[in-house]
């Protein structure tokens, strides 16, 4: 027997009802919010990821999936949407049309690491892109937005972080200052901080060693470094969340993991994760669209893992499925009358009725036990006496109440 890639996992028909749920329900909000699907390809050319999320990240050097294809290109499964995203943008000229895009996504990624609960190879995220506005009110929305997304589905109980890696030049003084600190404690760091020294120093605030953690601690904090108008950007974004009554807190060492990030950085945390506790972040960009070939364009945007996000849901009972179970079963009482059961089948799901009948010529009792199986509301019973007098039973599965209707007036029943 093959079995699945190792970090992938299959999609069962008694789980993808959860799937459905959370792909519609962040769909419709989404739609609330006025934003507007966009999908890309699921790969792309490896430079698209190079370029945009940053040669020294982790992501780039450690966990892409890359092949050459039989030109000899390279190209890379993607490993998140926004890089992919903006590339579109970019193509086909996106921004021509609307000095301000909403777009919304969901789909697979891929990552190479080692899978755990909740993380996998293969793995599937909803993200959000609010492109073309430079004001701390764009930074609110896609925040309101991620709290409305969890709301839909039934989590209400998180925590959000937030923090600022400021304008370039701010940054830069900042990342000049923690790795002259750093530097002085240079033997007593991780060997992936010593690493990082050299190729992403502000990745090292992002350490998960406990003694990294701890000489963490004196180092300096980048919100002190902040130039004026990183500040009132800052600011002002803070205060927009405080109004809203999100609850939320500030983190001076929350970086996130991409190079593009600049100003505004935010990430959803879960204590019901475990120490793998975020489900989602994202922050502002303002320089990846000109660095991927489109003009200077400010945005700001997030992803959600949901497979994370199921997890929560199934750890506070909270798990619901999309309505997709049969509303009718029809039950055939002699095999010579199915294709009465198809014509009425038929006349039903013209009416965006749920049906299912028997194919395989069972008995009454056998059909009556699949049709509670698959928790039909109803259930049609065609026999003798019902064709010859033109009228069908239809039974209640909850309340075993039944009803003779008229066989030409079947569907105009109420299978609600």
């Amino acid at each position: 027997m093959i079995q699945s890639v190792r970090g992938t996992k299959d999609i069962l028909p008694d789980t993808v009802g959860y799937w459905d749920f959370v792909e519609s329900s962040f769909r419709n909000t989404s739609h609330l919010y006025g934003y507007k699907e966009l999908r890309t390809p699921i790969f792309e050319k490896t430079e698209v990821f190079s370029r945009g999320i940053g040669e020294g990240t982790d992501v780039v050097n450690k966990e892409m999936y890359t092949f050459h294809d039989k030109g000899n290109e390279s190209l890379t499964l993607r490993p998140e949407m926004t890089a992919a995203l903006v590339r579109s943008v970019v193509q086909n000229s996106l921004l021509h049309d609307s000095p301000l895009l909403r777009l919304w996504y969901f789909g697979p990624f891929f990552r190479f690491e080692r899978p755990q609960k909740g993380r996998m190879r293969q793995f599937h995220q909803y993200g959000a892109e609010c492109i073309g506005s430079p004001n701390p009110e764009a930074d609110a929305e896609v925040i309101f937005l991620a709290d409305s997304l969890f709301r839909s589905v039934g989590i209400d109980d998180y925590n959000l972080f937030i923090n600022s890696l400021g304008s370039d030049e701010s940054r830069k003084t900042y990342v000049a200052e923690l790795v002259k600190y750093l530097k002085s404690v240079k033997e007593k760091l991780s060997d992936d901080s010593i690493l990082r020294l050299e190729t992403n120093p502000l990745r090292i605030l992002d350490s998960k060693d406990n003694n990294d953690i701890s000489i963490l601690k004196e180092a300096p904090v980048i919100i002190d470094y902040l130039d004026e108008p990183s500040k009132i950007h800052y600011n002002e974004v803070i205060q927009l969340i405080s109004d809203s009554g999100i609850s939320f807190k500030i983190n001076p060492r929350l970086v996130r993991g991409l190079d593009y990030y600049n100003h505004t950085v935010f990430e959803f945390q879960s204590s019901i994760l475990g120490a793998q506790d975020s489900f989602g972040g994202g922050g502002r960009y303002n320089n990846l669209i000109e660095q991927l070939g489109g003009p200077s364009t400010p945005a700001v945007g997030f992803a959600l893992g949901i497979e994370r996000i199921l997890l929560i849901l199934e750890q506070t009972n909270k798990l619901r499925q999309s309505e997709s179970s049969p509303q009718v079963y029809i039950v055939t009482a002699n095999s010579q009358f199915i294709k009465h059961s198809l014509d009425i089948s038929n006349k039903l799901r013209n009416k965006n009725i749920r049906v299912m009948i028997d194919l395989q010529k069972r008995s009454v009792k056998s059909q009556m036990k699949e049709a509670n199986k698959i928790g039909a509301k109803y259930v049609i019973i065609i026999g003798d006496d019902e064709i010859n007098n033109g009228i069908l039973t239809i039974k209640n599965m909850q309340t075993s109440e039944q009803k003779s209707v008229p066989l030409n007036s079947i569907e105009n029943f109420n299978y609600i």
